[in-house]
């Protein structure tokens, strides 16, 4: 296979919402380019992207999949994206490491949700975008409709290079930028190429004109080309859109049929000549601080954007070149470790297919296999000087259920295939809270889920099962209270003898010492789970030895780790331990550890306990029609609202809410609103819950653990 210089790479990344038809473009793609010979189907499971069993089985694009094609000498790396928001770290990571991104818009449909959540990505990294208008032989198809939800999306910089018209009954795209008309066959193909007709002139020179002065705004020596000859011409034109798309300030729209392979040889032509390479985006930083030197000459570095696991392959690790030349049976170093690995191979990968390389230049991506301590995320880099990439920022999950495996005896193996999970997609998160002695799983959706529990099954063997997890609530008093206990042991020789007197309070930032104590120490703890407990020793007389404070403390921390409540922690608490008595020989640690743990729990017990929950900020973005469904479903669930702020025709919703009701949100908002609306959240405190709340939830975990035992 031949070697390209950096100069001719184009990676781009097909992005849009589900159905759009980004991998039906890309198969034609690679077909218009001589790279396969028979187009395959989404319906008919052959195509060369959409190759994983999971993605047959439901008919959806699960993988981003790199491709390739070359066409006029330029070598172009594709990345197909799923269209689902479920997958989105698939699409950022593929942003990431693009250098144009192509934004797949349905001209039955416009603008969609999932184009909207997308742009947002795009927008953050500022990359090239160009928007391509597909189905355009599709009787419902309205290419203006789609042109107008685009520019609602990306302002008035968004601007057609083409247009469809229905000539004599044959489907034809104008092109303003060349000025000629191209006709189309009915099954599609190599297009006949022809003047513009005399009907379409005047809205093809509008056009034209519209492009020219889009493409001079964006240099200043181009700004004074037109105005001294009053136009560009083509290369000069190709050269102002470059630069716009550069500056993220120009967005050229086109239009294919991708199914009947119209317009896809234009839109690779534009791609070779007009889309930046990767030398010509803007400079990029190490977190060392360094630009990275995007020449062949300069020292490796890779950055590794994608991890597979296949039962047949081991671990598949696709990258980018980001600066210098990579050779097979180098050896780089991993930044994030300091371990050395060897590539002992290079691919380019097409789909499920392999194809061996011996190097590969700046700008380039490729895979390789079996590296043993390198994982999505990391830099590889080789030279003396470490080079960090920064790393891709995913978004949080928006579901969490406890994971368990329905045979117990396959635990270690689902943690292991949980890791692999994990490892080949980010936005996978698992964890094990020691509070509620769960192992947890956060993904974007119920459609996440369901495939994440395809590959358990289906890859790695393992049943397992889903539930709603514990929520982790905290325990405190809003009144003070004393409590005494005595304990008192005998059996046979030594005996176990410890009483204690002590009060509580609740405990506050600021607030005055106590009153009425003659104060000889204080302890201040910060506790692991939050809050404070604050331990005065007020004891005089010496009716306690200051030695078995110690024990009492760890009494009373023991009695915090598993509050009377609901076995939660407790928090925010204060206590003065003032008398008491022991025995000279019969007291130890362990007589006033249990004397002070129960006169703890009596004490609090007497203090009107309060169960506190978690409260989360929840911010939903929500069009603006059906912002009203959305309120009654949040007031629904304990929802105060704080503010509501216009964004385009969307309605900004910022709420609290307790995390308790927030189970099942994402599934039920997006069955409010179509898929149409986006919420985040965040944790933001802890507050004391409704009465008649606290009632239900303290029946609930003592009905728990007396099925437990």
């Amino acid at each position: 296979m031949q070697v390209y210089d950096d100069k001719h790479i184009k990676n781009v990344v097909f992005v849009g919402a589900h159905g759009s038809g980004k991998t039906t473009l890309a198969e034609t793609m690679l077909f218009e380019a001589g790279l396969i010979n028979r187009r395959g189907t989404v319906e008919d499971k052959n195509t060369v992207s959409d190759h994983h069993e999971i993605e047959h089985e439901r008919g959806i694009s699960v993988f981003a999949t790199p491709l390739h094609t070359e066409w006029r000498n330029y070598k172009i790396n594709i990345i197909d994206t799923p269209g689902l928001d479920d997958f989105i770290g698939e699409i950022i990571s593929s942003i990431r490491v693009g250098d144009t991104v192509v934004n797949v818009i349905d001209g039955k449909q416009g603008v969609e949700i999932g184009t909207e959540i997308i742009w947002n990505y795009i927008d953050t990294y500022n990359r090239p975008t160009l928007f391509v208008v597909n189905q355009i032989d599709h009787v419902n198809c309205d290419f203006n409709e789609s042109f107008n939800s685009i520019k609602k999306l990306v302002g008035n910089n968004a601007v057609k290079i083409q247009y469809p018209v229905k000539i004599e009954g044959a489907q034809c795209i104008i092109d303003v930028l060349k000025m000629k008309l191209y006709k189309f066959k009915p099954e599609g193909g190599k297009p006949e190429k022809l003047p513009i007709p005399e009907s379409e002139q005047e809205t093809a020179n509008a056009l034209h004109n519209e492009l020219v002065e889009k493409a001079a705004e964006n240099d200043e020596n181009l700004m004074e080309l037109y105005f001294d000859k009053g136009t560009l011409n083509e290369d000069e034109m190709r050269q102002g859109i470059k630069i716009g798309m550069l500056q993220h300030q120009l967005f050229p729209v086109f239009c294919v049929s991708a199914l009947l392979d119209m317009g896809t040889g234009r839109l690779m032509g534009f791609i070779d000549n007009v889309a930046p390479a990767a030398s010509e985006l803007k400079p990029e930083y190490s977190k060392e601080g360094k630009e990275i030197d995007r020449t062949p000459d300069a020292p490796t570095s890779l950055f590794i954007f994608k991890t597979l696991h296949q039962p047949n392959l081991g671990q598949v690790t696709f990258f980018k070149v980001m600066s210098g030349e990579i050779n097979t049976n180098d050896k780089l170093t991993n930044a994030q470790n300091g371990e050395v690995e060897t590539i002992n191979q290079l691919f380019i990968m097409d789909g499920k297919e392999r194809k061996s390389v011996q190097k590969l230049t700046v700008g380039d991506i490729g895979a390789t296999l079996k590296l043993k301590h390198t994982e999505t995320n990391d830099t590889l880099y080789g030279g003396q000087e470490s080079i960090t990439i920064k790393e891709i920022q995913y978004p949080a999950p928006r579901i969490t259920k406890t994971v368990n495996p329905t045979n117990q005896n396959d635990e270690e193996k689902l943690t292991e295939a949980l890791k692999k999970i994990h490892s080949q997609d980010p936005t996978v998160e698992i964890s094990y809270s020691n509070e509620s002695k769960e192992m947890l799983i956060g993904c974007q959706g119920e459609l996440h889920l369901a495939t994440i529990n395809w590959a358990l099954e289906n890859i790695y063997g393992v049943q397992a099962s889903y539930k709603k997890p514990k929520i982790l609530y905290r325990e405190t008093i809003v009144k003070p209270s004393r409590g005494f206990y005595k304990h008192k042991k005998q059996s046979g020789g030594a005996g176990q003898f410890g009483e204690v007197h002590l009060k509580i309070e609740p405990w506050y930032e600021g607030m005055p010492e106590p009153e009425g104590f003659n104060i000889r120490g204080k302890e201040e703890i910060d506790l692991n789970w939050g809050g404070k407990l604050v331990m005065y020793n007020c004891i005089v007389g010496g009716v306690i030895d200051q030695r078995y404070l110690t024990a009492i403390l760890k009494g009373v921390l023991e009695v915090m780790e598993n509050g009377p409540l609901t076995g939660s922690f407790i928090r925010d608490v204060r206590v003065m331990v003032y008398d008491g008595k022991m025995h000279s020989v019969d007291s130890n640690d362990i007589s006033f550890k249990i004397a002070g743990a129960n006169a703890f729990k009596e004490a609090f017990l007497n203090a009107n306990p309060k169960l506190l929950e978690p409260i989360l900020e929840l911010e939903v973005k929500v069009p603006e029609e059906m912002v009203g469904s959305v309120m009654t479903d949040l007031q629904s669930r304990r929802a105060l609202i704080q503010g509501v702020t216009s964004l385009d025709h969307y309605q900004i919703l910022k709420c609290t809410i307790p995390a308790a009701e927030m189970y099942g949100y994402s599934t039920d908002l997006r069955s409010l609103t179509q898929g149409k609306a986006t919420f985040s959240s965040k944790f933001s405190s802890y507050q004391t819950v409704p009465a008649n709340t606290q009632e239900i939830i303290v029946k609930e975990c003592k009905s728990e653990q007396l099925t437990e035992v």
